[in-house]
């Protein structure tokens, strides 16, 4: 089992930044693919970023350029830092991740992730 827990989310004016935190636990230590949906209310989920156990990392057309997905691996902690951020990047954050598989330069679809955290809200105005 893989526990989960965001931290980081807030309020930011467009063009802003924030960075968001995974805070990870239990089995952590086998093959995995680690990443961030998004959702807001009344739309899909949307991927992120994905990265796999080597840093391999994959990311959503709407995100490239501005989002970077990083890992620290002895603190088991995965990150996203979001730098230009705009109006339509607000919505719930959610922490994913699936044991025993690599990402290989795709982001899964929502329903292969089977460990979600709580979520962290995001709000940017313009």
């Amino acid at each position: 089992q893989v526990r989960l827990v965001e931290s980081g989310g807030g309020s930011v004016q467009s063009g802003g930044s924030l960075r968001l935190s995974c805070a990870a636990s239990g089995d952590t230590y086998s093959r995995r693919c680690m990443g961030w949906f998004r959702q807001v209310l009344g739309k899909e989920r949307e991927g992120v970023a994905s990265i796999d156990s080597d840093g391999s990392a994959s990311y959503g057309d709407s995100v490239k350029g501005r989002f970077t997905i990083s890992q620290d691996n002895a603190k088991n902690t995965l990150y996203l830092q979001m730098y230009s951020l705009r109006p339509e990047d607000t919505g719930m954050y959610y922490c994913v991740a699936v044991r025993w598989r690599r990402c290989d330069g795709a982001i899964p679809g929502p329903y292969e992730w089977p460990y979600w955290g709580q979520g962290t809200q995001v709000t940017v105005s313009s």
